[in-house]
């Protein structure tokens, strides 16, 4: 054999070692959770064995949160360039574990958003079945929407997959159907809330920074009242939502708190602004390096904050089933001892670091192309959606709100392409109709490039005014609007996002509903 066919084959087989070692790394994760936790002797005799396969389970859904979850918080950072991938998976797993194990609490509810009623369960071994067929079924599909590289919400795999397993285990009548219609609803306004969010920031940027002539001058006013706006929502948002286990807050006092912060912030970003003005240049691009680290802070505070909420994804059905383990009762709300806590917390940090990448790239460059300004709009969404829908009293998804984010500012960014090359074309016809001369109309190009957004609006009005329109068919208008339509965000990876989004819930809650059969069938064998 020559030495450049075994070249060749190294090549070929290098993507298959490395998954085989992230696959060796998370199974070594996991064993290293049954030793412990059977070495702890937590409960006696055929218990302790259920209590290993519960730890064992939640390890495996907590891989799965990290691989699939996670990716929100950082991935349009990282597309935007402001953190290279490595950076941002290690400030994640920091946080996240920080956040899980600081503010994660001491007691969750056992079943997330009271979708069943589990006193209507009055077998205590039938609901531990139902809570270790529940945890494996949200773990397996969120394994496989990561596989497909699809975000989906980690909140709703676990909310399907205990309706299933609460179905099979007491029947349709313990289902909390006001509580499932309102998650239903979710599905729609999440990412509509988010992707509106976003897209009304962004164009807010774009008008009072980018659109204008002088931009540098323009971001020393603006970019100072963005940033301490984005520390009062962030601010906020860990008060409501991340610390809200440590200490209660109603939202007038975490908003008054974060006020405060966003007057400091104001203070520091404009001094740190003006100093350094005189370097910047007139280009959006540099106008862009100012978001950097700020966007560097939005994903260790939304890590921060994730961490500290969903960490009960993977360990309320855990910790419910050692409650019931070692009481032999079925509680609705359950102490978190530290072990179990850990679990989570780990395991969602080397979930992310294994298998993390695939996800965060996903949301950060595959939908649509991102720079800061536009991961700065993504990240506000995300922490002024939860603040509105908290508001409000609607259940939202984090994932739901980021992809939606996404795609608002996607979908913007083709509304205004397409009106910039009818713009253009406008002055084209204007000059091919009254001035044939290609030096004024260069000319005239270059002073609309320049200038701002509401000069732009009305040169083009007066072009309109001065000029006849040419007269087009309706066919051939029809033909030029497809020519100015330029799709900035990928249908199919839309698609397959939405695809996944709608069958979540039903797809954990069939896969839960079979395990829980199995798990009986075996026991009862």
């Amino acid at each position: 054999m020559k030495y450049s066919d075994i070249n060749d084959i190294e090549k070929a087989t290098r993507v298959s070692r490395r998954e085989m070692a992230r696959f060796g790394f998370a199974l070594l994760f996991i064993i290293a959770v049954m030793l412990i936790v059977d070495g702890m002797h937590l409960v006696e005799g055929h218990n302790n064995l259920l209590l290993v396969v519960a730890a064992m389970i939640g390890g495996y859904m907590a891989l799965n949160i990290g691989a699939n979850d996670v990716a929100n918080n950082v991935g349009p950072a990282v597309g935007a360039r402001a953190i290279t991938l490595t950076g941002a998976i290690i400030i994640a797993a920091i946080f996240e574990s920080a956040g899980a194990i600081i503010a994660g609490g001491e007691v969750v509810t056992t079943i997330k958003n009271g979708i069943i009623d589990p006193k209507q369960i009055t077998d205590v071994e039938l609901y531990i079945y139902a809570m270790l067929a529940a945890l494996l079924a949200a773990a397996i599909w969120l394994n496989l929407a990561t596989a497909m590289g699809a975000p989906v919400s980690t909140t709703h795999s676990i909310v399907g997959a205990v309706l299933g397993a609460g179905v099979a285990a007491g029947g349709w009548h313990i289902v909390n159907w006001s509580s499932m219609g309102a998650i239903a609803a979710s599905w729609v306004v999440s990412p509509l809330l988010g992707g509106l969010i976003a897209a009304l920031f962004l164009f807010w940027i774009k008008r009072s920074i980018t659109y204008q002539t002088d931009m540098v001058q323009a971001a020393k006013k603006m970019v100072p009242i963005l940033v301490a706006l984005m520390a009062w929502s962030f601010t906020t948002y860990l008060a409501l939502k991340g610390l809200n286990k440590l200490i209660k807050l109603s939202t007038l006092e975490a908003s008054l708190i974060g006020l405060v912060v966003a007057v400091v912030v104001y203070l520091l970003v404009r001094a740190a602004v003006s100093n350094n003005a005189s370097s910047l240049q007139n280009t959006k691009d540099s106008i862009n390096g100012l978001f950097t680290i700020p966007l560097i802070f939005a994903a260790a505070l939304l890590s921060f904050a994730h961490g500290a909420n969903d960490v009960a994804n993977a360990i309320g059905p855990l910790a419910a089933i050692y409650d019931a383990l070692a009481n032999n009762t079925i509680s609705t709300k359950a102490g978190i001892p530290l072990w179990i806590m850990l679990i989570g917390a780990l395991g969602i940090s080397i979930g992310l670091l294994l298998f993390g990448p695939k996800l965060i790239k996903t949301v950060g460059s595959e939908i649509t192309e991102l720079d800061q300004i536009r991961a700065f709009a993504i990240a506000m969404s995300a922490a002024l959606t939860v603040i509105v829908a908290a508001e409000l009293g609607m259940p939202v998804s984090s994932t739901h709100i980021a992809v939606g984010a996404v795609l608002g500012v996607g979908f913007l960014r083709e509304y205004l392409k397409t009106n910039y090359a009818q713009a253009i074309q406008v002055i084209r016809e204007h000059h091919d109709a009254i001035d044939a001369d290609k030096t004024a109309l260069d000319a005239y190009m270059q002073r609309f490039e320049k200038a701002s957004f509401e000069d732009k609006r009305l040169m083009l009005q007066q072009l309109k005014e001065r000029a006849a329109e040419i007269e087009l068919s309706k066919k051939e208008r029809k033909s030029l609007n497809k020519i100015y339509k330029k799709e900035l965000v990928k249908r199919s990876i839309m698609l397959k996002i939405f695809a996944a989004w709608i069958i979540t819930v039903p797809a954990s809650a069939f896969l839960a509903a079979f395990i829980y059969f199995a798990i009986r069938g075996m026991m009862a064998s």
